[in-house]
């Protein structure tokens, strides 16, 4: 555990002298200045190979084999332009990142763009040490990198650098660049825990109007459209009619909501909220009305995708 600490803190040490690509206005272009190359395994034994052949050559003074040699040393500098030409001047971006719990792999959507008119081939790209991705750009085109990123916990999560490489055409040498690009990554809190839902509780403003459940098939009326309200439940036909949205009520509904309360829940601040996590992915799966009472805030009941979002949220930043 503590060697895997010091690599990090090296890896960290280092890579703050570096040059890195910074975005501007979502988007980072890779300079000249900020390209590195550095040989392959196969670049080095090409040299050595190289060596070996110049030093025999001498030796036995061979016209053929200082021809060869030479060949063979300019085929390596020019697989060493086109390996760094292949890089530089790209222009990067990100996109979008959709929220995943805490410890799931995000995928970051990345966007590269050739402006040089120059086809690119085989460009790696891959964040940290995640996996990476290598798709060819064409020429004046772009292209989308989806990279895996691995969170570790909850909250808006900064994305990391990421490294675009590559070691066209020949393999020999390794080209690469750091750019730096601002995404936000929302990392909801991963659901764990082992209290059940808690029971239905009566809302207050209905519990007048309560009636015995006949099953969610029931047709039990209308009620005014509110911002959240499922779009599978809204009469349309009825609304067509020009007096405003109505929302379609079930028997049972709107007697009886689910409160999801942090009062309800015991333990730790992470296991409290973990616990309500999986209350809110239990509840959702469910399709039940349910809200979300937090110290510092209350999500009324809905079943819709948007208030479960919003709850998960609303969690994952408490």
């Amino acid at each position: 555990m503590k060697a895997c600490n010091v690599q990090v803190w090296r890896r960290a040490y280092w890579q703050q002298w570096l040059r890195v690509a910074k975005s501007d206005g979502n988007m980072a272009t890779l300079q000249p200045r900020q390209i590195y190359i550095l040989p392959t395994v196969w670049g080095v034994l090409y040299a050595v190979m190289l060596i070996l052949l110049l030093v025999g050559s001498i030796n036995y003074s061979l016209s053929l084999g200082y021809f060869v040699t030479f060949l063979l040393a300019s085929l390596g500098h020019t697989a060493m332009l086109h390996t760094w030409r292949n890089v530089v001047h790209l222009h990067i971006s990100v996109l979008h990142a959709k929220p995943v719990f805490a410890g799931d792999c995000a995928q970051v959507t990345i966007h590269m763009l050739d402006t040089k008119n120059r086809a690119r081939y085989a460009i790696a790209a891959k964040i940290e040490q995640n996996a990476e991705v290598s798709e060819p750009i064409a020429a004046n085109q772009s292209g989308l990198f989806l990279l895996p990123f691995t969170t570790t916990k909850r909250g808006f999560c900064a994305l990391p650098r990421i490294t675009v490489y590559s070691e066209f055409p020949l393999s020999l040498l390794h080209a690469w660049a750091y750019a730096e690009l601002s995404l936000p990554i929302l990392v909801y809190p991963k659901p764990s825990g082992h209290q059940p839902l808690p029971a239905l509780l009566i809302d207050a403003r209905n519990s007048g109007n309560s009636r015995a459940s006949r099953g969610d098939d029931d047709f039990d009326g209308h009620k005014n459209y509110q911002l959240g309200d499922a779009a599978s439940r809204v009469d349309w036909k009825a609304s067509s009619r020009g007096s405003g949205l109505y929302t379609k009520l079930y028997s049972g509904e709107g007697a009886s909501d689910l409160w999801l309360d942090f009062a309800l829940v015991n333990g730790e601040l992470e296991a409290r909220i973990s616990q309500l996590a999986l209350w809110v992915v239990d509840a959702h799966a469910s399709q039940q009305r349910y809200g979300l009472k937090l110290p510092n805030l209350t999500l009324a009941p809905s079943d819709s995708q948007a208030h479960y979002h919003a709850c998960m949220q609303a969690l994952a930043l408490l």
